[in-house]
């Protein structure tokens, strides 16, 4: 009698206790309209414009089958939809019988009302239905909003009410197109059936960024929006989604890292773009100042703006002190060879075919250089394209210090059949302040005070003109070419910095029509015009020049030494050189002068033979570079320093011989 009662009592507890208390609890959601709306708008709040897909917030599941869920479904027979439920299920048998639907599309509706504490003792039901639909639900944030600007997108963030109606529209019509095929036959127990939902094209277009890098500019703006939000008050006042967006900008951080581009990210990307849309959803709720935010985002702004100024200022001032700044190899290269050439008895020291430098029939050119490595390109390069290096000459003029250097190169590197001769400016005796007014010029202390002064240097807009490089004669040799080479009627002027890559020979055969010069004109460019160059605010520049002529390229040119002579353009040169003694004309430099001197004397040449921009313009395409006669590195990044443009440095490098024993020794590799 005992067992029997002790049975009874169990029974009471396990199953009818159970089934009274089930019964009383669906019966109160049937009746109650009020929890039915306070149900919906539960759900419905977890809408995010559109967003479908599954909750990252919470941990996911790997399994493939969906698992009873453990919480409360409700049957829903009515006409209203929820938004972003995206879910049908069949419900069990005395719900069917009761209602008598048992053939109808019964929408399942899971009321989610976890919290901590339960996410860590309980299996959540949201997440076994929406892990069924991962494949499924995209979220829509991979491809909309792509082209905005991260300040709209804070402040949509804010919008919230503005938004709601629409977002509801859309993620209807997303869910729209999801059905789940019920069976004839009625199932005895509640579970969930696996479904496999149909895709629309238009979600499968989707799935792929409709531009590039779209992913990386998205977690960017997410970061800038969490932002706001940690500045903003309400964030403070709550400490758990500080402690959560905080987490979230630190999962982002690490995944953005330096990628500029989507295929930079890791594979959990997405993820954690996901992750962080939903904190942003609930800071989204939390906030609704959008005066704030938009007063945050403009003071970040502002900030920005004063970070990319002195950022700017910086880089000018830097990348002039590295242009200015000789490498450790270069420097030691010239040392190197000094020691050698000292080292060799006076008559190792001459060069072959000195029988030729004065040949007016042969192809000369005229290089002024302290760079020997440079030089040595230039060289190279030319020798190499010639079709008959036995008749081209090459005439280098270099300084006192590098002189030795300079010839002892050349004289265990001989350019093949080419004839080379190297001077030393100190020879050019008749080059004398005296006679030169540019040479009085740079001699004078107002001269080197502008240059060496820093602390004016660092202030002065125009810091690429405050290059000591323009204290140096060699610089300015160009405009006495036919007192260097008397018996020369063309001579072809080549700067350090080109590389050839023709036979330029056709250049001696050119008619120029009565002018001086032949260059490449550079007004493709409105930068390149002479009033980029000239101060045409004084009256003796614009009564003079057109200040939208076209200007031309120094680095390639070939002049015509006898009508130099004959139009004596050295005097030309120096008239202009004399009024300029105040630096109020132009600044310093030497194609100013060069636009003046040779003013209405130069014939353009095609653009083919010579193609500039590739020392400080990523641009230049690689057909231009290749179809070109003459490749130029002008401005700051050189090919052998270090912050010269890489994809440019091999049509150089490929002319240096890297396992010269000198370079070697200097350690200067590619």
């Amino acid at each position: 009698m005992m067992v029997r009662n002790v049975v009874m009592v169990m029974l009471c507890v396990t199953v009818i206790a159970p089934i009274v208390l089930y019964t009383d609890r669906l019966g109160s959601f049937q009746s109650s309209s009020s929890s039915t709306n306070e149900f919906v708008e539960d759900v419905a709040t977890f809408a995010f414009n559109g967003h479908t897909g599954r909750l990252n917030l919470l941990p996911q599941e790997s399994s493939t089958t969906l698992k009873e869920p453990i919480g409360i479904v409700y049957s829903d027979n009515s006409t209203k939809a929820l938004p972003n439920s995206g879910v049908s299920a069949r419900s069990t048998d005395t719900v069917n019988s009761s209602q008598g639907e048992s053939r109808e599309h019964l929408s399942a509706r899971v009321l989610y009302t976890t919290n901590e504490e339960d996410r860590s003792q309980t299996e959540n039901p949201i997440r076994q239905v929406a892990n069924g639909f991962q494949q499924g639900n995209q979220i829509k944030s991979d491809t909309d909003g792509e082209g905005e600007r991260s300040t709209e997108n804070a402040t949509d963030a804010v919008d919230e009410n503005a938004k709601s109606v629409e977002s509801q529209r859309k993620s209807d019509e997303t869910s729209n197109d999801m059905e789940v095929k019920h069976e004839q036959s009625t199932v005895a127990s509640s579970r969930v059936d696996k479904v496999g939902p149909r895709r629309p094209k238009t979600e499968k277009q989707n799935d792929q960024p409709a531009i590039p890098d779209a992913r990386v500019r998205q977690l960017k703006d997410q970061l800038i929006r969490a932002k706001v939000y940690l500045s903003l008050p309400a964030t403070r006042n709550n400490p758990h989604f500080t402690r959560e967006l905080r987490l979230r900008v630190k999962e982002v951080q690490r995944a953005v890292a330096d990628a500029s581009k989507d295929s930079d990210l890791p594979k959990n990307a997405n993820e954690k773009l996901k992750a962080m849309e939903q904190t942003l959803t609930k800071g989204k709720q939390i906030h609704d100042d959008c005066a704030a935010a938009v007063k945050k985002l403009r003071a970040m702004l502002h900030s920005t703006e004063e970070q990319l100024r002195v950022h700017k200022k910086q880089t000018v001032f830097l990348t002039q002190l590295t242009a200015k700044t000789l490498p450790k190899g270069l420097h030691c290269l010239p040392l190197r060879l000094t020691t050698e050439y000292y080292s060799l008895n006076p008559s190792e020291r001459n060069f072959p075919n000195q029988e030729k430098l004065e040949d007016p029939q042969l192809y000369h050119y005229a290089l002024f250089s302290d760079n020997v490595l440079a030089a040595a390109v230039v060289v190279n390069s030319t020798v190499f394209h010639a079709k008959d290096p036995a008749k081209h000459v090459f005439h280098i003029v270099t300084d006192r210090l590098n002189y030795a250097a300079m010839r002892m190169w050349f004289l265990v590197n001989p350019p093949g059949k080419a004839t080379i001769e190297v001077q030393n400016i100190e020879e050019l005796t008749w080059l004398n302040s005296s006679y030169s007014p540019v040479l009085k010029q740079l001699g004078s202390q107002s001269m080197i005070d502008y240059y060496f002064r820093t602390h004016r240097g660092s202030t002065d807009p125009n810091l690429k003109f405050r290059n000591p490089k323009y204290l140096s004669i060699l610089n300015h040799l160009r405009f006495y070419l036919p007192q260097i080479f008397p018996k020369l009627n063309k001579v072809l002027f080549l700067d350090d910095d080109i590389v050839v890559q023709k036979d330029l020979t056709g250049l001696w055969s050119l008619n120029l029509k009565g002018n001086v010069n032949g260059a490449v004109e550079t007004c493709g460019e409105s930068f390149h015009r002479f009033d980029r160059y000239l101060n045409f605010s004084n009256p003796i520049i614009s009564k003079n020049f057109d200040p939208h002529a076209c200007g031309w390229a120094y680095g390639m040119n070939i002049f015509d030494l006898s009508e130099w002579k004959r139009q004596n353009i050295t005097e030309v040169y120096h008239t202009w050189q004399k009024l300029n003694h105040d630096r109020q004309l132009w600044k310093l430099g030497t194609l100013p002068p060069g636009l003046i001197t040779f003013w209405k004397r130069t014939f353009a040449l095609d653009r083919s033979w010579h193609v500039l921009g590739l020392g400080y313009n990523p641009s230049v395409g690689q057909r231009e570079i290749e179809r070109a006669a003459v490749i130029h590195y002008n401005g700051n990044m050189k090919p052998w320093l270090e912050i010269g443009i890489p994809k440019y440095r091999n049509y150089w490098a490929k002319y240096v011989d890297y396992d010269n024993v000198y370079l070697r020794e200097c350690n200067i590799n590619p």
